[in-house]
């Protein structure tokens, strides 16, 4: 075999190990999502690859779940100007924030493994992305007077946290909403205070 011929089967297995990849991701989000008891054979056999395929990639389960909620909010992180343009500024809020609240559910799969000081790290990873995304989400909401300038990223993501810990199911997600309303009526645009002092006067 040709030095050349070398580097294209070296492009092509490398090719197909990233499309593996991404298929095991996206089947396991998928089963994950109806169950977080999912076996990993359930999802090779889903994603279309065999359980040594699966293993060579994600060694152990917890590898699998941390990968798939790093991918996940990559993704998510990535979609906001589309988001944007599909929605109105705070309708484009509270969907991307329902959408996070269920990818970090995923994360819980992880159990006794968010001890471990490396997962924990790469976790941590995905908090900067998510807060320059949630910076976009409120500069949208200000530009068109959906909610007060001067709000703090952090905090917003720190305070829309219940989302993911409702219960799931359809009682989870009502009560979500309805905590959501509660929020966004705390961070709408409001008179200022002098404005409603008048008023009473």
């Amino acid at each position: 075999m040709t030095t050349d011929q070398t580097h294209v089967t070296y492009r092509t297995q490398r090719k197909a190990a990233a499309r593996n990849r991404v298929a095991i991701l996206e089947a396991a989000h998928e089963l994950l999502a109806e169950s977080a008891d999912v076996s990993m054979n359930e999802i090779a056999k889903r994603a279309g690859v065999g359980a040594g395929t699966l293993y060579r990639h994600f060694p152990a389960r917890e590898d699998l779940i941390l990968a798939v909620y790093q991918h996940d909010v990559r993704k998510l992180v990535d979609s906001v100007g589309e988001v944007l343009a599909s929605h109105p500024a705070l309708e484009a809020f509270t969907a991307w924030f329902e959408t996070l609240a269920a990818y970090i559910r995923v994360k819980h799969g992880l159990g006794e493994a968010l001890h471990n000081a490396a997962i924990q790290d790469a976790i941590n990873e995905t908090y900067a992305p998510v807060v320059a995304a949630v910076t976009k989400l409120l500069d949208a909401c200000v530009a068109d007077n959906s909610v007060r300038p001067g709000l703090d990223p952090a905090d917003v993501l720190l305070l829309m946290g219940y989302l993911w810990r409702v219960a799931p199911g359809e009682d989870g997600i009502r009560q979500g909403r309805r905590l959501t309303r509660i929020v966004l009526d705390g961070i709408r645009t409001c008179p200022a205070p002098d404005s409603l002092e008048g008023k009473r006067t």
